[in-house]
Formats: C-alpha cells, sequence, structure tokens
C-alpha cells in the first residue's frame, strides 16, 4: 500500500497568502432616523408614561454619534407582534420564525454584490462560512443560501452562530485557513446581523438595555477570500497577512448575550471601553513590531464600530490623527452596530473612498493596515492586513 503523500487524494496547499477578492454589503429598506427614535420607541413600546426613562434614552441617542440605523422591525410588524415590545416576554418562538426568513435572505443579497464584483461562476466556489448571533436552526442560513444562491451542494459549510462583534474578524481569519490550505479553494463568507433578536420595550429595573436599543442595527456583509488569484479576473483588495485572537485578562462578563425565551439578553458594561484601552497598546505593538513600524498613524485600521466612546478611547490612547477611524465611523454614523457584520463594511467603505481620492491602494494609499474586531469575552480578533498598489 502507498504511503500518504503518494494517494490521489493528497490536498494541495495554496502558492500564496489569502485575501479579500470582493466585498459585499446590504441592508433592509427600512429605516430609523436616529434623532426620532425616543418618540417613536416609547410610543410604539406603549412606555410613553417612562418619562424619565424616555430622557436618559434620548441622552443615549444624542451622544450616539449615529443618524439612521436600518431594521426588519417596521411599525406594522410591532404592531402585528406587541409581545416584542415586552422586555422579558416570552418571544423566542416568534423572533426566530423572523429571522429564519429573513436572515437567508439578507446574506444572500450581501453575497449577490461581492459575486458579481468577483467575475467568476457561482460553481466556483468551494466553501462557505456564513455568521450571525441570533439564530439556531438546523439546517441553518448557511443551507439555505446554498438553494437561495445556487451555490453547488457540495460546498463545504460552516455556520458560525453566537460570534457576537468579534465574528466579522474570525471568519476572516477561518477563510484565511481554508484557503491556504486548499489550493484553488474560493471561500464565501457571509455575516448577518438582525436586531429583532434583540429588540424589546425599556425596563426602570435594566436601564443598560437602552444602550442596546440605541446602538445596534440590520446589516449583512460579504466576501470572496481566495489565494493565487487568476490574472486577468481576480484582484486582491486586502491580503490577510496575519490573524490572532485573544481575550482581555480581567474582562470576563463585561460583554455577555444570552439567549433566552425573551431573546437574545444583551448586557454590556460600562467599563467596556476602559477594558479595550488598558489592552489594545500591547497588541497593536505585537502586530506590528515584526514589520518596524513604531508610528500607529502609518497603517490603516479598520475597526469595529462598537459605540462612540469606544472609538474615541481607543483613537486617543494610540494617539492616532483624526481621519484614521474615517471609515468606521462613517458606518457607525449611517448604519449604526451591525456586530459580525460591520468590520466588513469598514473595508468596504474605506476602499471605495480611496478610490474616489486617487489613492495608490484601497487602504488609503496606505500598504499595511489593522482590522481590530472586539465583542463578547472580551474577545478581541486582531487581523493585518496588506494593499497591494494599484
Amino acid at each position: 500500500m502507498g504511503s500518504l503523500m503518494e494517494m490521489p487524494y493528497k490536498q494541495e496547499r495554496s502558492f500564496g497568502r489569502a485575501a479579500v477578492l470582493a466585498l459585499g454589503t446590504a441592508n433592509p429598506p427600512y429605516y430609523m432616523e436616529q434623532s426620532e427614535l425616543p418618540d417613536e420607541y416609547f410610543k410604539r413600546t406603549n412606555n410613553e408614561h417612562m418619562t424619565d426613562v424616555k430622557r436618559k434614552f434620548t441622552r443615549i441617542c444624542d451622544s450616539s454619534k449615529i443618524n439612521k440605523r436600518h431594521s426588519y422591525l417596521m411599525p406594522e410588524t410591532v404592531k402585528e407582534f406587541p409581545s416584542l415590545c415586552s422586555y422579558d416576554a416570552n418571544t423566542l418562538d416568534i423572533r426566530q420564525e423572523m429571522m429564519d426568513i429573513q436572515m437567508p435572505d439578507l446574506g444572500a443579497k450581501a453575497a449577490v454584490e461581492a459575486i458579481k464584483e468577483w467575475g467568476r461562476p457561482l460553481s466556483d466556489i468551494t466553501h462557505l462560512i456564513f455568521c450571525n448571533s441570533g439564530g439556531a436552526s438546523m439546517p441553518g442560513a448557511d443551507y439555505d443560501v446554498v438553494n437561495i444562491l445556487g451555490l453547488p451542494l457540495s460546498t463545504k459549510r460552516f455556520m458560525l452562530h453566537q460570534q457576537g462583534c468579534f465574528g466579522g474578524g474570525s471568519v476572516l481569519r477561518l477563510a484565511k485557513d481554508l484557503a491556504e490550505n486548499n489550493r484553488g479553494a474560493r471561500v464565501l463568507v457571509i455575516c448577518c446581523e438582525l436586531i429583532s433578536i434583540a429588540f424589546r420595550g425599556p425596563s426602570k429595573d435594566h436601564v443598560e438595555n437602552l444602550v442596546v436599543q440605541a446602538l445596534f442595527g440590520d446589516g449583512a456583509s460579504a466576501a470572496v477570500v481566495g489565494a493565487d488569484p487568476q490574472l486577468g479576473i481576480e484582484r486582491e483588495i486586502f491580503e490577510i497577512v496575519c490573524a490572532w485572537q485573544n481575550i482581555l485578562p480581567g474582562s470576563d462578563g463585561a460583554i455577555v448575550g444570552k439567549l433566552r425565551e425573551a431573546g437574545l439578553m444583551i448586557a454590556l458594561h460600562p467599563l467596556v471601553p476602559y477594558y479595550i484601552t488598558e489592552n489594545v497598546e500591547k497588541l497593536v505593538a505585537e502586530a506590528l513590531r515584526p514589520l518596524g513600524i513604531t508610528d500607529w498613524n502609518d497603517v490603516f485600521w479598520v475597526v469595529h464600530p462598537g459605540g462612540r466612546a469606544i472609538l474615541d478611547e481607543v483613537q486617543k490612547k494610540l494617539r492616532l490623527k483624526e481621519d484614521k477611524f474615517a471609515a468606521t465611523r462613517e458606518v457607525l454614523r449611517d448604519y449604526g452596530n451591525m456586530s459580525s457584520a460591520s468590520v466588513m463594511f469598514v473595508m468596504d467603505v474605506m476602499r471605495k473612498r480611496s478610490k474616489e481620492k486617487g489613492m495608490s491602494t484601497a487602504g488609503e494609499g496606505l500598504e499595511w493596515g489593522l482590522l481590530f474586531g472586539f465583542g463578547p469575552g472580551i474577545t478581541v480578533e486582531t487581523v493585518l492586513l496588506r494593499c497591494a498598489h494599484n
């Protein structure tokens, strides 16, 4: 019997590094202006009598630096399912039934945009990664997307549940491993997040819930990841050089999401910005030291738009120029926090802004960049990116 190396099923590795070859994004058509949200939210949930809580919510919305957020939760939807307006009613069945339809549909729309830019036939997709923080059906949204898009039935699928806001970095890390260890692989990555799993009415006993209601929005992002691009057809946008995952010391319980009969119950500790800023310099130094980069303004930044306070504190801690988080702040302003889907929105905005300004790379004219995603744990995903010159 021949050795393993002589067997016909030996899998060859790619020659080069994996890269993001195409990007796509999608949102529901309905959106709410943040300035109108306090009145609409308390009216919609029949809690206009909670004037003190409403004043607090108004202050949160005013300071969020969010202009609008997209959502499937239109006024008529909430009217049809009034139990969603309670803080802790048993509504998981309702929420799950909505997400079973909406999540694969929105994810597929983002994927269509990415595949269109990619330029190769659907039959060339070999792997699919679908990430979300809400739904938990079997088969999952990954299975549904195969059928919606008409992907090969042999597509190798990975369904990532309950990742939270760091999931956008996780999927790129996984896609890199798949692309580099399977020559010719083309990995379709989709992140889709819907706030319907966590929408609920206000509670005087749980005012921290107001931050969740003011921050999160619906969105899906997609990317095609592969190594050794075909000349004349594929183009590297962001090369995925290295990826790391770290749990921040002492941060246990700072960001928590629990799926319960009332839906996804999210708890955000006020010290979340502190935990991140206390550790971010160490993570940045470890990623950039091998390159000899000591001025962190010399790289581009793809940062999860987790909230204005976090962005302000991280930017201050790293001594970054005002424009370094411009793409991230634009996504926060126009869409809010879309959890795992957010960082690929930032990548898409950055490469479009760079093209409009005639810059030499998709990363604001710079060669090297860092992607940061942070979420439950607190877990941080750090991805070192590299851009080829146009």
